[in-house]
Order: C-alpha cells, then structure tokens, then sequence
C-alpha cells in the first residue's frame, strides 16, 4: 500500500492534470474536509462526504481561475502530511490577480485522505495583503 505521502503526491498530480474523478479516488467516503477561507467564497467550509468534496471541486473554478498551483514542500509524519505551496489566480468577481502561499494538512488512512485543511492568506485575494 503506498504510503501517505505517496497518496498525497498523487492526488497532486491528479489535481494538476485536471483529473478530479482520479483525485477523487484518494478521498474517504468519510471524511472531515474544510477549506479556511472567508464564508463569502464558494468553496469555503466545511464537507464530510465525497460528493461535497467534489463539489468543493466544482466550486473553485466558479470564484478563482487558477494561473500557477505549485506544491512546493511535503512534509510527512506518519499518517500526516502538511504541504506548503504557491498560487496564482485571478479572482473572477474583482478581475484582479493574485498570488499567495497556501497550507494544506492531510490525515490519511488505509490509502484514503480521512481529513483536509487547507489555508491562504485570502486578503492577498481581496488586494489587502
């Protein structure tokens, strides 16, 4: 069985290759999903099933057309796994460009993502930051 790094980095390139239906497979049918980012974007809070996973899915591309996503750094211990990256978008309600440093936290278990933070410094999105 891979390891939860093994499972994170896939999901990964899942996700860079458009492929949503495979990142799917990675995700409990259980599980505890919440993405840390104001009420007022649509694919803020939180999600406990695979469906409302794929919805968070769906969501992004309704707010935020992503330019760069980079995972730049994992960091594995057990079945957590933290990864620290970079994003470029364009917030589609404003227009404008952005770009901000991004956390995202993993549990996995058995093969499969049981938990998922993620966090960005959203008023780079908001042109505050």
């Amino acid at each position: 069985m891979p390891t939860p790094l093994e499972i994170v980095q896939q999901a990964y390139a899942a996700f860079g290759r458009g492929d949503i239906p495979g990142l799917m497979e990675f995700v409990a049918s259980d599980i505890d999903w919440e993405c840390v980012v104001p009420a007022s974007l649509p694919y803020a809070g939180k999600r406990g099933n695979r469906e409302q996973v794929a919805a968070f899915f769906a969501a992004i591309p309704q707010a935020d057309d992503i330019r760069v996503f980079e995972p730049r750094e994992f960091i594995a211990a057990g079945e957590h796994v933290t990864v620290l990256g970079w994003e470029e978008a364009v917030a589609l309600d404003s227009g404008k460009p952005y770009g901000t440093e991004w956390v995202h936290v993993f549990t996995v278990k058995a093969g499969k993502v049981v938990r998922w933070r993620g966090f960005y410094n959203s008023a780079a999105r908001y042109g505050i930051a």
